[in-house]
């Protein structure tokens, strides 16, 4: 199984990491991808301006890894990227790219909302919603747990 993770401080260009996964397949018939976008409203309903995700490189690095792999191996993939951005990240900027391959669709779709709902609980960040009143950090909702513990054995 083919595996990339990558960290991006920068602007996420969802399209090119799509086209550069897709260059790298082989004769899956399925690809699935799923990009998260920065929301300009929080929860409670007011206004973000910003959303600032702190990050240890190698503690994240690992988690995004990990995550990925743990997805391979539970699923009958050939192939997953992970992207996640870091850092400020404006409203409707892309936060999160994964991308997973396999030779049915199933598997493929499977792989891809694992993935995410371990990114949500699991992954090494600290969340900061900026907005005109204040700023605040953020935790994973009691619903990103639930949907965590789906995937429990």
């Amino acid at each position: 199984m083919r595996c990339t993770t990558r960290l991006a401080p920068d602007r996420l260009d969802s399209s090119a990491e799509f086209t550069a996964f897709e260059s790298s397949l082989e004769d899956e018939g399925a690809v699935v991808t799923f990009v998260g976008v920065a929301r300009s409203k929080s929860a409670s309903g007011g206004k973000v301006s910003n959303l600032f995700l702190e990050h240890h490189p190698r503690m994240t690095e690992a988690s995004l890894m990990e995550i990925a792999e743990d997805a391979g191996r539970r699923f009958n993939i050939s192939a997953i990227r992970v992207v996640h951005r870091c850092g400020d990240i404006a409203p409707g900027e892309a936060i999160v790219l994964v991308a997973t391959a396999a030779l049915h669709r199933r598997a493929a779709f499977e792989a891809a909302e694992y993935a995410m709902d371990r990114l949500k609980t699991d992954a090494v960040f600290w969340k900061r919603e900026d907005a005109v009143d204040g700023s605040r950090w953020i935790e994973p909702t009691s619903s990103d747990h639930d949907d965590r513990a789906r995937w429990s054995e």
